[in-house]
């Protein structure tokens, strides 16, 4: 009999979104913790509307608090991480806080990162910069905003793959990763004369029961990358929140 994996802490884990996927996510957390896979003090679901989806979901059997946070996006962020960011001195021992991205969702982990900037350096100029097409990755689309969204699947994933390393979709090895291939694409730009640094990293990985999830300290120690870098002078800082198979890529620049 293979040994059960370790059984995963949480403090505060974050849903983005009350619908479609964020409910999926709550219940899937919940078969998580019922089974014994993880630990949670509370799940928080963020959406602007107070009747979404997941509002006619919540049990008081849930096995962690469940609270739902009726609010946008971007303020709810600016609080929840500003906080995080603060408690950066606080030595003391707590679980995890964790993020669980929607698929749909704006690239809001870099958001926050160029707000904090700006909050930061006001006499500097804070902008976003578009990324050029990186070397080896098939799949490429740039958005109105310059994010680049990029890919390994030249084919319709299936929904909520957990991107194992036999991929369902292929029934071949997953031989691919895109946390290596944007530190390639960070490289590339590099030899190619671009002061660009980094690159900041958010990875979502499959926790347990079909739920990805990035820490909530890597996004506060991107903050702190973005400071260090650019307390030097000028810089271009590249931001990916990314899986195995996706992500989305974003160039922060920092005047002088």
């Amino acid at each position: 009999m293979l040994p059960l994996a370790p059984q995963q802490h949480y403090g505060t884990i974050v849903i983005v979104g009350g619908g479609c996927y964020g409910s999926y996510y709550l219940r899937q957390l919940g078969r998580a913790a019922r089974a014994g896979a993880l630990t949670a003090t509370r799940v928080v679901i963020v959406d602007r509307d107070a009747h979404c989806r997941v509002s006619s979901e919540v049990n008081a059997d849930d096995p962690f608090e469940v609270e739902i946070a009726v609010e946008e996006w971007t303020p709810y962020f600016d609080s929840y991480l500003g906080a995080a960011a603060a408690r950066l001195a606080d030595a003391a021992p707590r679980a995890p806080d964790a993020i669980v991205p929607s698929p749909l969702m704006p690239h809001l982990m870099y958001e926050w990162l160029a707000r904090r900037a700006r909050a930061r350096w006001p006499a500097r100029a804070i902008e976003s910069r578009p990324l050029d097409a990186p070397s080896g990755i098939p799949c490429q689309r740039r958005g109105d905003d310059g994010t680049q969204y990029v890919s390994f699947a030249e084919w319709i994933c299936p929904v909520n793959c957990i991107e194992p390393a036999l991929c369902p979709a292929t029934r071949g090895e997953r031989s691919w990763s895109m946390p290596p291939a944007v530190l390639a694409a960070t490289e590339e730009a590099r030899r190619n004369g671009r002061n660009l640094a980094g690159p900041v990293i958010f990875h979502c990985q499959h926790r347990a029961y079909g739920v990805g999830m990035f820490d909530t300290s890597a996004v506060v120690a991107g903050d702190a990358l973005v400071q260090r870098v650019a307390e030097a002078g000028a810089v271009e800082v590249l931001v990916g929140t990314v899986s195995h198979c996706h992500g989305a890529l974003s160039v922060l620049a920092v005047g002088e």
